[in-house]
């Protein structure tokens, strides 16, 4: 089966350096391309190296809500920059009102923002969020969304609002940690999903899966665990098993799905 992984992170420094050897592990296991997601100015330049040192890397830049406080001036500029030279996606962005203490206040603008950027140049753009779906709704309906579609990474919204998001050009991404038991409704919520819209992801290094499924173990230089991009495999055959569906038919609809909304990237 060709895999595809749809939302990591890479170039976190937790990583500590060891990029080639992950992808040469999602190599061996089938994987053929990979969303390397950038979270600020602070890590776009990573995630361009990698890139340009691995085929098997797409690149992906944005400012995640988490991250905003600490963007430079330049930063809308900065950002057109990378795009305009650097053929790839647009995020990781967002709207998040369950962080706590992270203020609210910006971040539909800097949304906003980035979102036209990815509309004026038709490239697909991941979103993360939390707690802020019907609003997330509302800007999606009355702004301009690039043509291509859009990634809801993790998704985690509510069941009723998948035809109304999907009829917007969203897609579908589930992660490894939804297998975890106590994550029954996320699981649930993706039988609702459209198999045209459904794609798959690791968000390596974190969310990770359960003990028992954890088929490549690994440490952060501090110790604690990290969730292998290799896994990936692990969270195609858990899906296609609670979702019913033969795993290379449901492998081959994902594929297609990618290659749809990263059309020429």
């Amino acid at each position: 089966m060709k895999l595809y992984d749809a939302h990591n992170h890479l170039q976190d420094d937790r990583f500590s350096g060891h990029q080639a050897e992950l992808l040469a592990a999602c190599a061996d296991v089938g994987v053929v391309r990979v969303v390397v997601d950038g979270s600020c100015e602070g890590d776009w330049e990573q995630v361009r190296a990698l890139a340009r040192e691995n085929p098997i890397v797409l690149p992906s830049f944005g400012c995640h809500p988490w991250y905003l406080g600490g963007r430079t001036a330049d930063w809308q500029k900065t950002l057109a920059t990378f795009l305009d030279e650097t053929p790839g996606v647009v995020g990781e962005i967002g709207l998040d009102r369950w962080k706590p203490d992270l203020p609210y206040e910006n971040q539909e603008e800097i949304f906003l923002v980035q979102l036209r950027m990815a509309a004026e140049r038709n490239r697909p753009v991941s979103i993360h969020c939390l707690q802020a779906w019907g609003r997330l709704y509302d800007l999606m309906r009355d702004h301009f969304r690039p043509a291509c579609g859009w990634i809801l990474h993790s998704f985690g919204g509510p069941a009723e609002m998948i035809p109304g998001l999907a009829r917007l050009g969203a897609y579908f991404s589930f992660p490894g940690y939804f297998l975890h038991e106590r994550k029954q409704r996320q699981r649930e919520t993706f039988r609702r999903v459209p198999p045209d819209r459904l794609l798959i992801e690791t968000d390596a290094p974190d969310q990770l899966l359960p003990p028992e499924l954890n088929r490549f173990p690994l440490a952060g230089p501090d110790g604690k665990p990290l969730n292998h991009p290799a896994n990936l495999v692990v969270v195609y055959e858990e899906l296609a098993r609670f979702l019913g569906r033969e795993p290379r038919e449901m492998a081959s609809q994902v594929e297609e799905n990618f290659l749809r909304v990263f059309a020429g990237r």
